[in-house]
C-alpha cells in the first residue's frame, strides 16, 4: 500500500510540473518550440494514464474497508470462545473517471499576439563603424541568424570617379570583423537567404549577386530583365524590384515570373506576400505573389518611406526618411503608429532588418561625434 500511494504521489507532482510548463510553453515559446514540448507532455502524460488504467483494471485501485465483529461471548473467552470475532473484506468499484481523449486528436494553441500599442523598442547596442568606414552611406542592413550583423554600404572613389559598395560584417556585440565582398557599379540592397548566403541586387549590371559570407565570395549570378533596385527572400524565392516591374525567383529551379504592376524602392517579403515601399508617392503597398494588390496605405507620419520589414507576427515596419520615424503598421494596413522618432536620438534613417527569433531590430541612422556626422547602426529589441 506504501509503495502505491507513492507512485501515485510522484506521478501527481510530475503532472503538476507538466502544467507548469504548458504554461510556460504557451507564453513563449516559438510554434516550432510549442510543438516539440507538447509531444513531450503527450508522451508522459500518456504513460501516466496508462498507469491508471492497468492499476484500475488489476484491482489494485478498489476501495478496500474491513469490518470488525466482536463476540458477545467474550467474557468466557477462557472456555469456549475460539476467537475475538469475524473480520470481513469487502470491495467496491472503483470511483475515479479516467477520460482518454483520441490518441489522434491535435492541441491546438492560440498564440498570444499583441496590439500595435504593445510595440515599444529598447536600445540594446550601437554598431561599432571603423574610422576609415565612416565616410560610406549604409544602404541595407542585415540581421544573420547567428545574430552577427551584416551591413551593405556604398561610396565613391573619388580618384577614379566610380561608384563601389561593400558587404561589412559585424559581430555579435557591434565589433567590425572583416568585409565581406566588394562590388563595383551602384548595388543599393542585400537581403539574407538561406545557411551562409546573402542576395544583393547590382543595379546597373541587372544582376542578384549570390554571395557566400563564410567564403567572401561570390558563388552565382542571377540575370534579369530591368534594373535591380531592391531584393527579398524568404529562403525559398527571391523578388526583385524596380520603379518599372517586379521579378519573381524560385530558387528550387531558378524559374522567373515578372511582376509587371508590382514596382518599389524597398521590398520585404512574409508567409507568401510582397510588402513595398514607394518612395515618390509615400506609400506602403501589399500584394501576392501573384501581384494582386492587397492593401495601400498613406500616413502623414510616413513620408518619402524606403526600408521595410516585418516581425513573426506579420506587423509592418518601415523607415520614414523625411520624418525621421520608423512606422509600425498593422498587419490588414489600416493602423500605424510611430515607435522610433528624432527625439529617440536618431535621424537621416535608410534601411531596417529585424530578426524574427531573437526580435531584435536593426536601422541605420546618422549619429555626430567630435563634430562630424557618420552613418552607423542601433539594435533595439522589439
Amino acid at each position: 500500500m506504501d509503495t502505491l500511494l507513492q507512485q501515485l504521489k510522484t506521478q501527481a507532482n510530475q503532472m503538476s510540473q507538466l502544467q507548469s510548463e504548458f504554461s510556460k510553453i504557451t507564453q513563449y515559446a516559438t510554434e516550432l518550440q510549442m510543438y516539440c514540448g507538447l509531444r513531450e507532455i503527450e508522451i508522459t502524460t500518456s504513460e501516466a494514464a496508462k498507469h491508471l488504467e492497468d492499476l484500475n483494471s488489476g484491482g489494485q485501485l478498489d476501495e478496500v474497508n474491513l469490518e470488525l465483529t466482536i463476540s458477545s461471548k467474550l467474557q468466557s473467552i477462557l472456555k469456549d470462545v475460539k476467537s475475538f470475532g469475524d473480520i470481513n473484506i469487502n470491495t467496491s468499484p472503483f470511483t475515479l473517471q479516467l477520460k482518454a481523449v483520441r490518441k489522434d486528436q491535435a492541441q491546438y494553441l492560440v498564440p498570444t499576439i499583441p496590439t500595435i500599442e504593445q510595440i515599444n523598442p529598447s536600445m540594446v547596442r550601437q554598431l561599432n563603424i571603423p574610422q576609415d568606414r565612416k565616410s560610406f552611406n549604409i544602404l541595407a542592413c542585415t540581421i544573420l541568424p547567428d545574430g552577427k550583423y551584416l551591413i551593405h554600404n556604398q561610396s565613391i572613389d573619388k580618384q577614379f570617379r566610380s561608384t563601389f559598395s561593400n558587404l561589412l560584417l559585424f559581430s555579435n556585440d557591434g565589433m567590425f570583423i572583416r568585409e565581406v565582398v566588394k562590388f563595383t557599379g551602384r548595388s543599393y540592397d542585400s537581403c539574407f537567404v538561406r545557411n551562409n548566403t546573402v542576395a544583393a541586387a547590382l543595379y546597373s549590371e541587372k544582376q542578384i549577386a549570390l554571395v557566400d559570407v563564410e567564403k567572401n565570395e561570390i558563388f552565382k549570378s542571377i540575370n534579369l530583365s530591368h534594373h535591380c533596385y531592391s531584393v527579398a527572400s524568404d529562403g525559398q524565392m527571391l523578388v526583385i524590384c524596380s520603379s518599372r516591374k517586379s521579378t519573381l525567383v524560385k530558387l528550387n529551379d531558378m524559374s522567373h515570373t515578372i511582376l509587371e504592376g508590382v514596382v518599389a524602392d524597398k521590398v520585404a517579403l512574409f508567409k507568401g506576400n510582397i510588402y513595398c515601399t514607394i518612395n515618390y508617392s509615400n506609400k506602403v503597398c501589399c500584394y501576392k505573389s501573384t501581384g494582386e494588390a492587397l492593401w495601400t496605405l498613406m500616413h502623414n507620419d510616413v513620408v518619402h518611406p524606403d526600408g521595410i520589414t516585418l516581425d513573426k507576427n506579420g506587423f509592418v515596419y518601415v523607415v520614414s526618411k523625411f520624418t525621421n520615424r520608423v512606422v509600425v503598421v498593422s498587419p490588414d494596413g489600416k493602423t500605424c503608429k510611430t515607435i522610433l522618432s528624432e527625439a529617440d536620438g536618431i535621424k537621416s534613417l535608410l534601411a531596417i532588418d529585424i530578426d524574427k527569433k531573437s526580435e531584435l531590430m536593426i536601422v541605420s541612422c546618422i549619429k555626430s561625434d567630435d563634430s562630424k556626422s557618420y552613418q552607423t547602426a542601433f539594435v533595439y529589441k522589439i
